[in-house]
């Protein structure tokens, strides 16, 4: 183990975060560059964007859970965590060289269907960053105690994470889209290959003091912990098979259903008390809030991701494919650059003050008013990059404190599986917005709903997180 691991020094929090930046710089590069080069190079329209963006969350429900549970379980290559950024990381670059070739390869295949090849790049892409990115947030449980330290360990995260997705956008912003897609592949390759082999990993992980028990989770038990999210389960199931089928509905009975059945499940979950029960059974109460909470975050941010180029095409009429680019590009630098300064500079110490619930609450309130005001405000290129200023404070804890929240509910000797129970909250809510809210956004002519429903379930993530009770040690 290397003396810098041993005394937990910044340098070894900085060696830490490098493979789980390689990741993040490969969402960053899809989220840049995939809606963008699928309709300006491709001419694929804004429904069949959303089909292709869908595969990622289909990926991330296979690729995090599964993932997870074998990390907890294997050792091979000296790692439990290793092997998996290894092979995450490699497929990841490859699939970012097959971005801008999807042409070349769908030629190659003898395949006619661009939408089709596109959407096998991005099922593998998508996958290969979940392959990874479970086990780069759970190294750092690994291999940090709780409290404060760990909390350090995931602001440094995305501070580290955050400055390269800063570089990112400046590259794509700069250069274009293209130059970003190729340094990105390169760098994903370099930072997720060489940082883990200088990591030490516990061969035999803790279990927490307030677990009872370390006996395998059944199915039952998975399915109620996930509780919160079964409307939003049921809704996706629906809509992928009348997206399979070709069926057409000319009502909305089953969102209405699923609508309600998620009101339930999450108002059943965000009333339980934690008060009565065991230390073991509150933490899961509290992961389970924490789910639900973090379920309507994810709402409102992917549907930014992956529709605000239809929002600028509606409100800023009359720019280029090269100038629609730059803008998302600059847009999300802006969002990049103040989530990669936060965490470490000002998140970390408010924490340690007040508590990290109370904080990640704050942010995400800040995140749902700064979605209202680009719905009604952010129709110049200035003003939209003033107000995503606004929403990289809540996008600097959704991507730092929410883990370091998370991973003191739970089993440490789990971590890896809850960490893929935990990504359901992100990859459940964004295949909703793949398969409903896309479909919705396409056949509304004032693009400002956009932006009006991220406000809408950023407001509700926030009212959640004020019911999550902060973690006692």
């Amino acid at each position: 183990m290397l003396a810098i691991q041993q005394n937990l020094s910044k340098r070894f929090y900085a060696l830490l975060s490098l493979p789980s930046t390689a990741m993040g710089f490969a969402l960053s590069v899809q989220i840049s560059a995939l809606s963008w080069i699928l309709t300006t190079q491709y001419g694929l329209d804004i429904h069949e964007v959303g089909l292709v963006w869908a595969a990622g969350p289909i990926a991330g429900i296979l690729g995090q859970v599964i993932i997870g549970i074998i990390s907890d379980k294997v050792w091979f290559w000296n790692g439990r965590r290793r092997p998996f950024i290894l092979i995450g990381g490699v497929l990841a670059g490859l699939m970012l060289l097959a971005l801008p070739n999807i042409d070349i390869i769908s030629t190659a295949m003898g395949v006619e269907a661009i939408l089709a090849v596109a959407i096998a790049i991005a099922l593998t892409l998508d996958l290969s960053i979940n392959v990874g990115f479970n086990p780069t947030r759970s190294i750092i449980a690994d291999v940090t105690p709780e409290g404060e330290k760990r909390t350090r360990g995931y602001t440094w995260m995305q501070t580290i994470s955050g400055t390269f997705g800063v570089l990112a956008y400046a590259i794509g912003a700069i250069w274009g889209n293209f130059v970003l897609i190729y340094f990105g592949a390169a760098l994903v390759l370099v930072l997720s290959i060489f940082p883990p082999l200088f990591i030490t990993e516990p061969k035999e992980l803790q279990q927490s003091e307030n677990q009872v028990t370390s006996t395998p989770l059944s199915f039952a038990d998975i399915m109620i912990n996930i509780k919160p999210l079964w409307g939003f389960i049921i809704y996706d199931i629906y809509a992928m098979g009348r997206q399979l089928s070709g069926a057409t509905v000319d009502n909305y009975y089953v969102e209405i259903i699923c609508a309600i059945l998620t009101v339930k499940f999450v108002m059943q979950t965000m009333i339980a008390k934690e008060d009565d029960k065991t230390e073991h059974e509150a933490g899961l109460v509290g992961f389970r809030k924490i789910l639900a909470a973090h379920s309507f975050s994810w709402i409102g941010i992917q549907t930014m991701f992956v529709f605000i180029f239809a929002f600028l095409q509606d409100k800023m009429t009359g720019i280029s494919d090269a100038d629609l680019g730059q803008i998302i590009s600059i847009s999300f630098l802006i969002l990049s650059a103040v989530a990669a300064i936060l965490p470490a500079l000002l998140l970390q110490p408010l924490a340690k003050k007040i508590g990290r619930v109370k904080v990640h609450t704050y942010c995400i309130a800040s995140m749902a008013v700064g979605y209202f005001a680009i719905a009604y405000l952010g129709h110049s290129q200035y003003t939209l990059y003033f107000l995503m200023a606004i929403l990289g404070i809540g996008w600097s804890a959704v991507i730092s404190l929410v883990f370091a929240i998370m991973s003191e509910k739970i089993d440490q000797s789990k971590m890896g599986m809850y960490m893929g129970l935990f990504n359901l909250s992100v990859v459940i809510p964004q295949l909703l917005v793949s398969l409903g809210i896309g479909l919705f956004i396409s056949q509304t002519q004032d693009k400002s709903m956009i932006f009006i429903l991220c406000g809408i379930t950023l407001a509700i993530s926030a009212l959640c997180w004020s019911q999550v009770k902060e973690h006692k040690k």
